[in-house]
């Protein structure tokens, strides 16, 4: 096991640091992560083999300045030229990469940035991920709200202006079953013209239901792409079932969602590797469902909230920022979301370069908007975030400071007739 991620977490009991320890020690007493369990669908498709072919056989260090320069100069970005964007030969060639992506982006999305903001309705989680601030074996408040109280969040949230919201939960199916989330799809419908799930991953049908619901597009994190590493990182739970995760926007697709996000959380395992993968998951579904939206989220493992220390794979500004800039090359329709993880400079730069959608606003805890955009004190009981946010700028800022950038903030570009 990667002993980066095994940190003592304060916040445990000592029940639970006792049944983490068993966990950890006793390997034979888990799962087998590549095999599905009862009630996961399985669908027939060859994305998995392709993706992961590529990213196995990726050497990055074999890439040479000449095949960065060779990419620039192509007028479609091939897998190959991706992989030499992606390499650090690229590393000296940030500026024109970014001159490029910058093209890119005005041809295909103008001076478009669009804005949402997160709703976390609840964080209990029945996985043992561990390095989540949200696993559980954390001590942490948990929270689920009633429909009551996602109604009222929701309208604090549509009153500062806000139409497209992401809806989270916990990996819980008992705590946060498929109705629950349902029932919040509906009453997101009431005030937000977009509504997109960032949810354990379900099966069609389920996706079907959402949809009818409400839900317009599902964003999954993979996490990481190498499954022997994610393994040993994802202990307990549905989670642990490393495919059923990697075919959940193809299953959302089937389910009639308009479209899909995906990501891995570089850092966890090789970055240059696992964004690779990330691209080429979308690159392949895009060709497979050319009707559906596509985009990538670009988070980086920073600070997790409930552990004392962790050491994740370094992965800088400069490298993020290479990373987005080949997405963009290589992607030109697909959309790219920088998180609140990130500074507001860097946000601020990024959105002139590359990317396209940035959360405002945001909150990682349960039930605390009202405080966030009112200053005044909760209605209810909060629950505890789940990671470190850096930017916490409120809508209205990061509006006008797009605006100042000479962009133009979009808050929806849907019509419902």
């Amino acid at each position: 096991m990667d002993n980066r991620f095994f940190v003592e977490s304060g916040h445990l009991s000592d029940e639970a640091q006792k049944k983490k320890r068993r966990l950890e020690t006793d390997r034979a007493a888990r799962t087998d992560h590549m095999r599905y369990l009862p009630g996961m669908e399985e669908i027939s498709s060859d994305l998995c083999d392709r993706v992961t072919g590529h990213m196995h056989a990726y050497d990055a260090s074999r890439y040479t300045q000449k095949d960065v320069l060779t990419a620039l100069e192509h007028e479609t970005c091939s897998v190959e030229d991706f992989k030499a964007l992606l390499s650090p030969a690229a590393e000296p060639f940030l500026e024109q990469m970014a001159q490029r992506a910058r093209a890119e982006t005005g041809r295909h999305f103008g001076n478009t940035v669009y804005l949402f903001t997160p709703l976390y309705i609840a964080n209990y989680c029945e996985n043992y991920c561990v390095y989540c601030g949200f696993n559980c074996y954390q001590d942490i408040r948990r929270k689920k709200m009633s429909l009551e109280e996602i109604e009222r969040e929701m309208k604090i949230i549509a009153e500062s202006g806000m139409e497209e919201i992401l809806i989270l939960t916990g990996e819980s199916r008992a705590a946060s079953n498929v109705e629950y989330i349902g029932e919040a799809c509906k009453l997101a419908r009431k005030y937000f013209r977009m509504t997109g799930l960032e949810i354990y991953p379900l099966n069609t049908e389920e996706y079907r239901y959402l949809h009818t619901c409400g839900a317009d597009y599902v964003t999954v994190f993979q996490e990481t792409y190498d499954a022997d590493v994610y393994e040993t990182l994802h202990l307990l739970g549905h989670k642990r079932v490393w495919p059923y995760r990697f075919h959940a926007q193809e299953r959302a697709l089937m389910g009639g969602m308009r479209g899909v996000a995906h990501s891995a959380l570089l850092g966890l395992a090789d970055f240059r590797k696992d964004a690779l993968a990330g691209a080429l998951h979308v690159y392949y579904l895009q060709k497979k469902y050319p009707h559906a939206e596509f985009s990538l989220s670009c988070p980086r493992l920073r600070p997790i909230l409930h552990n004392t220390a962790i050491r994740p794979a370094d992965v800088g500004e400069k490298e993020l920022c290479q990373i987005i800039c080949a997405y963009r090359i290589f992607l030109p329709f697909a959309g790219i979301t920088v998180s609140s993880r990130e500074s507001a400079a860097f946000r601020n730069g990024i959105v002139k370069i590359a990317a396209t959608k940035i959360s405002a606003g945001v909150s990682t805890g349960i039930g605390d908007h009202k405080s966030k955009y009112t200053g005044k004190e909760a209605d209810t009981a909060q629950g505890d975030a789940q990671f470190e946010i850096d930017d916490a700028r409120s809508l209205q800022q990061i509006y006008e400071a797009v605006t100042n950038e000479g962009l133009q903030p979009v808050l929806n570009d849907y019509l419902y007739v």
